[in-house]
């Protein structure tokens, strides 16, 4: 026994020998240092992850369906014989008007996405990645213009079915959609500033309604605003919101409405460059 013994533990002493520090610095710095990300990649790939998140709960889908058609199908319904006379008729109008107001209604879900994750702590890790800084709020603005197209393609079918002609066709639908999702693109941080500004998803959405329901019903989306008192035409008709309606409502009807889209445009610029600034300094002081 005592022969046996000193022979185990010095085969185990030559197991847990110390390793060298130059052998170890190879080990873990052997391979090249993969290269940093760019900006559009890094944007991408929180977009996805956004995207991700949709397929695992398919429920987030219920706002960009289920809403649009109950908007279309009531406002339809309901006033159009006292508005327009005939059903047909005021859906040729609302319809685009519609649109614009379920989709930039559904971008304050953005900041209540911000907001969530920064209360589950999910951001204090991105801070400590080696990216370009805003591709995390990107990447929540790529990911939701998904929402925003498959909100589009629902309300322009149940339109059709409901008989709904554009006379701009296929080019006028595109380039509407397409002016409408740059422009909730731009919208949306808004409500990233709000995401992470406030403390509980609560409280986003809360600001957010009451920021969206005036904004969106005092406009040209139901009504033309020469019925309204003058007071509130004049700011009817300088709400970003009017400029956006009239711009889709023109090219959906085959029209290229030049002055309403380069206020659409203007009114986006303007809201990048406000909101996405106040955003990244809350962002990195946060």
């Amino acid at each position: 026994m005592s022969t046996t013994a000193p022979a185990r533990t010095n085969a185990r002493d030559e197991e847990l020998a110390p390793v060298a520090a130059d052998s170890l610095t190879a080990l873990l710095a052997g391979g090249a240092r993969p290269p940093r990300p760019s900006g559009w990649s890094a944007s991408t790939a929180f977009g996805w992850r956004a995207v991700l998140k949709i397929k695992h709960v398919p429920e987030q889908l219920f706002d960009v369906t289920a809403f649009p058609i109950m908007m279309v199908l009531m406002y339809t319904y309901l006033f159009g014989g006292a508005l327009a006379g005939s059903t047909t008729d005021y859906l040729q109008f609302v319809l685009p008007g519609i649109l614009v107001m379920s989709i930039v209604m559904i971008t304050m879900y953005t900041g209540v996405a911000v907001n969530i994750d920064i209360d589950k702590g999910v951001f204090d890790r991105f801070r400590t990645l080696p990216i370009w800084r805003p591709a995390p709020m990107v990447g929540y603005l790529l990911g939701d213009m998904l929402r925003y197209s498959i909100a589009s393609v629902v309300m322009l079918t149940v339109g059709l079915i409901m008989g709904f002609r554009p006379a701009g066709g296929v080019t006028g639908v595109l380039a509407g959609v397409a002016l409408l999702i740059t422009f909730s693109f731009c919208f949306s941080w808004v409500w990233t500033m709000f995401g992470l500004l406030l403390r509980t998803e609560k409280s986003v959405m809360g600001v957010s309604m009451m920021v969206l329901f005036p904004a969106t019903f005092l406009s040209n989306i139901f009504v033309n605003p020469s019925t309204m008192p003058g007071w509130l035409q004049a700011f009817v008709n300088n709400s970003p919101i009017t400029h956006l309606t009239s711009a889709v409502r023109g090219l959906m009807d085959g029209g290229w409405p030049t002055r309403e889209i380069a206020w659409t445009l203007g009114w986006g610029a303007v809201l990048v460059v406000v909101f996405g600034t106040v955003t990244m300094r809350l962002y990195n002081r946060k």
